[in-house]
């Protein structure tokens, strides 16, 4: 097995694990880090693949910019640890068996997705040009888009915390 095959299982691994840190934590504070995790080891995927470009902008944009908003909106709205009710227990016997089905269903389209995949060409300057100028002409209205959705997440959050209670 090469050391890219080994990098590869331990970044995956790494994101995996942040993932389920994600859902499973209590704290809002812990859920964001661990999501932090979860973009840095996507990042290290992103370099393994040779894009460059996508793995800085994965680090600088979502695990820098993206997540410290997050943050921010959390200590701004004070929230605590979250409750456990009935309801979340009730979800937990239904959840799981339809998780596992959604696994299953994703295995199988990851599968028959990949069958007759080639390898992808290493990254150069004309491949990140062409990134650039199809992200700034074709998909510019979706990625304003995204800005503005954020910035109204944002300001509803702040919102909700000048609320009297």
């Amino acid at each position: 097995m090469s050391a890219q095959v080994i990098v590869f299982f331990i970044l995956a691994a790494v994101a995996v694990l942040g993932a389920v840190s994600l859902i499973v934590q209590r704290h809002p504070i812990r859920s964001a880090l661990s999501l932090i995790v979860v973009m840095v080891a996507l990042a290290g995927l992103y370099l393994l693949q040779g894009s460059e470009l996508v793995a800085a902008v994965q680090i600088i944009v979502y695990a820098g910019a993206i997540m410290v908003l997050f943050v921010f909106v959390i200590m701004l709205l004070n929230a605590g640890e979250e409750e456990r009710t009935n309801v979340s227990r009730m979800a937990r016997y239904v959840g799981l068996p339809l998780g596992f089905f959604l696994m299953l269903q994703l295995a199988w389209w990851v599968g028959r997705g990949t069958k007759g995949m080639a390898t992808a060409a290493s990254s150069s300057p004309a491949m990140t040009r062409n990134l650039s100028k199809l992200l700034f002409t074709d998909f510019l209205l979706p990625f304003e888009l995204t800005s503005i959705l954020i910035l109204v997440a944002i300001l509803g959050a702040v919102v909700l915390a000048k609320r009297e209670n």
